[in-house]
């Protein structure tokens, strides 16, 4: 059982779209026991870090991510939720990757990083099975975590950022594989079925 944990977020029907293009048919959830007892989590963010962490604490689905014992994917925000800590409101967030978000220092370049950009990774790893190194997946972002030992893939805006995180049976995705056609799909695919 694949489960969408309901964050209170914008972006989960695009999510579930996505994964009932690839033949299976999610549960979108804030029950704490149908989270605890899915296969599959993914955990969807869209907007700002401190309001995805209070909808969570009202959910009181704070603990139960954490204590996820199945392949747990975050993206985009849900991804940096994965971590300790935004600057985005200075926030503690789940602290299931010891990594913290801040703002990308994009230089001369605008914030949100919208758009298109390549993805890179140094080891193979199930995740990327089948996706070329470089492929271009779709971003909406003005916070990122840096590269460092839990960084799958990066990217680069303005400075090189985590696009990619993993530890244990968790991962986060920076970018949108629901809005990255073909590459986003293949990524979901390898989450369902390889990790």
């Amino acid at each position: 059982m694949m489960v969408i944990v309901d964050t209170g977020c914008a972006n989960l029907a695009s999510v579930r779209f996505a994964i009932e293009r690839l033949g299976v048919t999610p549960v979108i959830s804030q029950d704490a026991d149908v989270i605890a007892n899915a296969d599959k989590l993914i955990v969807p963010g869209v907007g700002t870090a401190h309001f995805a962490m209070q909808a969570l604490a009202e959910r009181g689905l704070i603990e139960v991510i954490q204590n996820a014992q199945q392949p747990t994917l975050g993206i985009c925000l849900g991804m940096q939720m994965l971590g300790e800590r935004s600057s985005e409101g200075d926030v503690a967030t789940l602290g299931v990757i010891p990594m913290t978000s801040d703002k990308l220092q994009s230089g001369d370049l605008p914030l949100p990083h919208m758009g298109w950009n390549q993805i890179y990774f140094d080891k193979a790893h199930p995740l990327f099975d089948g996706i070329d190194n470089g492929a271009w997946v779709y971003f909406v972002h003005s916070y990122a975590m840096p590269v460092g030992d839990y960084t799958l893939a990066k990217s680069e805006y303005g400075q090189a950022f985590s696009a990619v995180i993993g530890k244990n049976h968790f991962y986060g995705m920076q970018f949108h594989p629901e809005k990255s056609g073909a590459v986003g799909a293949k990524l979901l695919q390898n989450f369902l079925e390889k990790v």
